[in-house]
């Protein structure tokens, strides 16, 4: 930062603002994670900015387009705390009036979130009052700025008249006409500036004492943000998870047939991993939900509306399944899939005991944190393995992925049916009711598409000319993949051989054996699924129902 007053000035700014969002954590260690301006004001983005926008930050940062928001938000901030500096330098009131607009948003953003309460304001309402005064402190103090911003009118002059003198020049000259403003106080020295004017560039030992001054107070926020994300994190409900004891299911997932898990590099496993299993939602902070004091209403349009407690969840009747969910918002040949070994109640079954009413052919799952969900209610009656899962690869699910309840449906895009940390399902009708991303350009209803993807060979692998694995995985749930075929160059297609699957609600791995010859080449694929469609070869966008075409791969064989 330049050493300049305009320099120091915004410097003073950021100051101010890292103060008032590391002021606000500790706060919302009482109030919740969510109503952090940070957080808050986050939350509003996502869910007002456009939703193009939206898909380029998945397609970009995949999983970590929630970072890169938060980090990019902070950056914004810090641009608009450094230019509230340099204008407060000449108008206190204008860095004043900023920061109070900052903090009304992050008010705005906290009490308009699901489930907020009045003491959602307060980390606004704190760290905006510390921001301030920083601020303030700084602008009067280390950068000499006069702590009054506003400037009196300067009055008309008038010109006081001396009789002519009869006496030497000398005299004569000392009561010589003087024009001043009425009233106006004496000019002020030439090395200070003018009442609301630019002010000089401090000494050294005062820019000394300015930087000392941010270097403590950076610190100092750094400390109490950092410090109530600790906090934060102490108090969510990771030893509620470990201390959850999953009961045995009454129907055992179908043992992984040998030849389902090829043993390629590259490959996805069958069975993906809990750790590298994607994520996609709205959640800037993942909900801490404890189960104790969980509870699932099944109401609306139904004759007998029921509560249960996660322990009444658990008493019920189990089944483990495979299933592997996709997002939609996953393009052609990307890695936003994934198949786990779920355990939880049939959904089926708490519907049919509710009993839905006539036309009632919406199931809105909604979250603790207020997102929605439309999924059609004969689906999730049709006999499919359609759960309210508790666990994922053996263990209670991972608090990320929706602890302590979570749907799970095969067939389905996880925007229409994959809510994570449920608590209510809702029977209405999709003329009623618009779940969360339908009103923002997205398909009501979303039956996931026959895909296919190359997962070795890879662009960036050096490959030597002679025999060459081409492999990947195939997937269409609830219909399962008949074939799977591969082609090089544009030319005939070649039929690869499919390894086993569990299911047809699972992916299933892949393989083809090529005479790779040198120089550069195009690798397609494609897939049919068991109903014997093919899928498309022309190329569309994940909105509004998901991505079409075939995963293209260009290698340079040497």
């Amino acid at each position: 930062m330049s050493s300049t007053p305009r320099g120091l000035a915004a410097l003073a700014g950021i100051t101010a603002a890292a103060v008032a969002i590391g002021a606000a954590e500790p706060v919302a260690v009482l109030t919740g994670p969510r109503s952090a301006p940070l957080i808050a004001v986050g939350g509003l983005v996502v869910d007002l900015v456009p939703e193009p926008l939206k898909q380029f930050a998945i397609a970009v940062f995949g999983a970590y387009d929630k970072v890169a928001l938060l980090v990019g938000t902070a950056l914004l901030l810090a641009a608009f705390a450094a230019l509230l500096g340099v204008l407060a330098v000449r108008r206190l009131w204008i860095g004043l009036a900023g920061i109070a607009a900052f903090a009304a948003l992050g008010v705005a953003a906290a009490l308009t979130r699901a489930g907020a309460d009045v003491a959602d304001a307060l980390p606004s309402l704190v760290g905006a009052g510390l921001g301030a005064a920083v601020l303030r402190a700084f602008l009067a103090g280390p950068l000499q700025l006069d702590p009054w911003p506003w400037t009196p009118p300067t009055p008309p002059a008038t010109t006081v008249d001396t009789p002519p003198p009869t006496d030497p020049p000398a005299l004569a000259a000392a009561v010589a006409p003087v024009t001043q403003p009425v009233g106006a106080a004496a000019p002020p020295p030439e090395d200070q500036p003018a009442r609301g004017g630019e002010p000089t560039t401090p000494d050294p030992e005062s820019r000394r004492r300015f930087l000392r001054g941010v270097g403590a107070l950076a610190g100092a926020a750094a400390v109490a943000g950092l410090g109530g994300h600790w906090l934060a994190g102490r108090r969510g409900v990771s030893a509620a998870r470990q201390a959850v004891a999953l009961p045995t299911p009454s129907s055992v997932a179908p043992a992984v047939p040998a030849g389902a898990d090829l043993p390629l590099a590259q490959l996805a496993p069958y069975t993906t991993p809990t750790s590298g299993f994607y994520r996609i939602d709205t959640a800037l902070v993942v909900p801490q939900v404890d189960p104790e004091t969980w509870r699932l209403r099944i109401h609306g349009r139904v004759r007998n509306p029921i509560e249960l407690s996660f322990a009444d969840l658990l008493a019920r009747p189990m089944v483990e399944r495979y299933v592997t969910l996709a997002c939609v918002s996953n393009e052609v040949g990307g890695d936003l899939i994934g198949n786990a070994r779920w355990l939880g109640v049939p959904i089926k079954e708490l519907l049919d005991e509710a009993e839905p009413e006539e036309g009632a052919d919406q199931v809105v799952g909604r979250s603790v944190d207020g997102w929605t969900c439309g999924t059609p209610t004969a689906v999730l009656r049709d006999g499919r393995d359609a759960l309210l899962a508790v666990g994922m690869n053996g263990e209670p699910l991972p608090v990320e992925h929706g602890f302590p309840v979570r749907m799970v449906v095969p067939g389905l895009y996880g925007y229409v049916s994959a809510c994570k940390w449920v608590t209510e399902l809702e029977l209405t009708s999709f003329a009623d009711f618009d779940a969360y991303w339908v009103p923002r350009g997205w398909s009501a209803q979303g039956p996931i598409k026959t895909q296919s993807r190359i997962d070795t060979p890879r662009p960036r692998n050096r490959l030597t000319a002679g025999p060459i694995t081409v492999a990947g995985v195939a997937w269409a749930q609830q219909r399962g993949i008949r074939r799977v075929e591969v082609r090089v160059d544009e030319g005939p297609w070649r039929e690869a051989e499919l390894a086993s699957a569990v299911s047809v609600d699972t992916w299933v791995q892949w393989s083809w054996r090529w005479d790779a010859t040198p120089g550069e080449h195009t690798l397609q694929v494609r897939a049919t699924d068991a109903t014997g469609e093919t899928q498309t070869g022309r190329r569309s966008a994940v909105a509004p129902d998901g991505a079409t075409g075939w995963h293209t791969v260009t290698v340079t064989v040497r």
